[in-house]
């Protein structure tokens, strides 16, 4: 069986987490973790990361510690997802590029900022799941830090 890795990250910005919001038309939109797919050249985990914060919403991120790993078993692919956090220390939507710019299949993904903060939090559809329980726990530590 194969086994793909993707890095994504839950970005802290003073006070504020930063998210993707997805959506395709007709569709119900939601919110996610900025991150990816680890391909052959990224040296490590943290390099896809860095890599993938960069195309999809032109950011530059600080020291990530992962905290979460879920794993999704498929029939041929089981996708083990890594979730890290980081503080953001830029971002300009200017330098995003990558295939999912030029792909009208992948649908809209733009940052969103909500407040570091449960109710905020739990007024998102954060997806998937699990990774929204997990922020939900812990987001007022995350405050706290």
């Amino acid at each position: 069986m194969k086994v793909r890795h993707k890095a994504r990250v839950v970005l802290l910005d003073h006070g504020q987490l930063v998210f993707l919001k997805r959506g395709w038309p007709g569709g119900d939109s939601y919110c996610t973790t900025v991150g990816g797919s680890v391909e052959p050249a990224d040296a490590d985990l943290e390099a896809a990361l860095r890599r993938e914060a960069m195309e999809e919403i032109g950011a530059t991120i600080g020291p990530a510690t992962e905290f979460l790993t879920l794993t999704e078993p498929g029939g041929t692919t089981t996708v083990v997802q890594h979730y890290f956090l980081a503080d953001l220390l830029d971002m300009d939507p200017g330098r995003r590029h990558g295939p999912e710019l030029d792909d009208p299949d992948t649908g809209d993904f733009e940052p969103v900022r909500v407040a570091l903060s449960r109710p905020a939090v739990a007024a998102l559809n954060l997806q998937p799941a699990e990774l929204a329980d997990y922020v939900l726990r812990h987001v007022d530590a995350w405050g706290a830090a």
